[in-house]
C-alpha cells in the first residue's frame, strides 16, 4: 500500500502546510482519504501530486476536531460518491478550553453520504474501524485542557469521537490513527499494528524523563511508527533516539508498506 500526507505540518520543500492532517491512502482494493485537513489545502496538495479526489472510493474521519474535518465541505463537493465514515459522535460540540471552539461545521448535517459507526465496524476484509469505548486503558487519559459541550455544560474531554482504521493486507496489519487522543500507549496495546501511522499528541509535553519513558514504552512494542501533525516536531526530535522503528512522515511524503 501507498500512504501520502496531503496536509501535516511540516512539508517537503515546496508544498505549503498548516496545522492539520490528511492522508490519501492507497491499498491493492482501496483509495481511501483519510481526514481532511482544515479547509481546502489537502484538495490544493493533492492536485500538486497528482492525486486525484474522484477516485476516493471511501473516507474516514478520525475524530471530530477542525484540523482533521474541516475540508468535508471541499471533499463532498469534488467527490460525488464516495462515503464518509465518522464516529456518531463526531458532530458533538468540541472546545479547547471554553472560548474556542475546535468541531466540525454543523450545517453540513444531515448528509445521506456520512456513516455514523460506534464500537467495531468491519467494511471488507481489508478494512475494519475500531472505536474506543469499553477499552481498558495501560495508561491515564490526558485531556490536555479539551472540553465537550453537553446541554450548555462543558465537560472533560473523554474522546469518544475517535476511531481508527485498520488496514491489512496479506499478514501485515497498519493502523491509522489520527490524533492517538486516547492515548498513542494505549492504542498501541489495543491493536498491536505492525505499523501505527498517526499523531502521538506529545506536541505539548516537556522535552524530559517522562516523555523519554513513554517513547521506550512504545519501542517495547514491536511496532513501526510513522508518526506526524500532533507529535511536534521538537517532541520527535527529542524521542527519536530513544525509538528504533520511528520516522517522520511530512506532507508530500509517500511512504509504502
Amino acid at each position: 500500500m501507498k500512504i501520502t500526507a496531503l496536509v501535516e505540518n511540516t512539508s517537503v520543500p515546496g508544498l505549503p502546510v498548516e496545522h492539520g492532517l490528511s492522508l490519501y491512502i492507497e491499498t491493492t482494493r482501496h483509495t481511501i482519504l483519510f481526514d481532511s485537513g482544515q479547509g481546502t489545502l489537502f484538495a490544493e496538495n493533492a492536485e500538486r501530486l497528482g492525486k486525484d479526489l474522484a477516485k476516493v472510493d471511501l473516507m474516514v474521519l478520525s475524530h471530530g476536531h477542525y484540523d482533521h474535518g474541516g475540508g468535508l465541505k471541499t471533499f463532498l463537493e469534488l467527490n460525488d460518491h464516495a462515503p464518509i465514515y465518522m464516529s456518531r459522535y463526531a458532530f458533538e460540540s468540541h472546545w479547547n478550553g471554553t472560548e474556542k471552539y475546535i468541531g466540525l461545521d454543523t450545517t453540513l448535517e444531515p448528509n445521506d453520504r456520512f456513516v455514523f459507526t460506534d464500537g467495531t465496524l468491519v467494511l471488507d476484509d481489508e478494512l475494519t474501524l475500531f472505536g474506543p469505548t469499553g477499552r481498558e486503558r495501560v495508561a491515564d487519559l490526558d485531556t490536555g485542557g479539551l472540553l465537550v459541550k453537553e446541554a450548555g455544560q462543558f465537560l472533560p474531554e473523554d474522546f469518544r469521537h475517535e476511531h481508527y482504521l485498520l488496514i491489512t493486507e496479506g499478514e501485515k496489519r497498519v493502523l491509522i490513527s489520527g490524533c492517538s487522543h486516547q492515548g498513542i500507549r494505549n492504542i498501541v496495546e489495543w491493536f498491536r499494528p505492525d505499523v501505527l501511522i498517526g499523531g502521538f499528541h506529545y506536541m505539548k509535553q516537556p522535552l524530559d524523563d517522562a516523555l523519554v519513558a513513554k517513547a521506550k514504552a512504545l519501542d517495547a512494542c514491536d511496532t513501526t511508527y510513522y508518526t506526524c501533525h500532533c507529535t511536534g516536531a521538537d517532541q520527535f526530535a527529542f524521542i527519536r533516539p530513544h525509538m528504533s522503528r520511528a520516522h517522520y512522515l511530512s506532507c508530500g511524503e509517500t511512504i509504502e508498506i
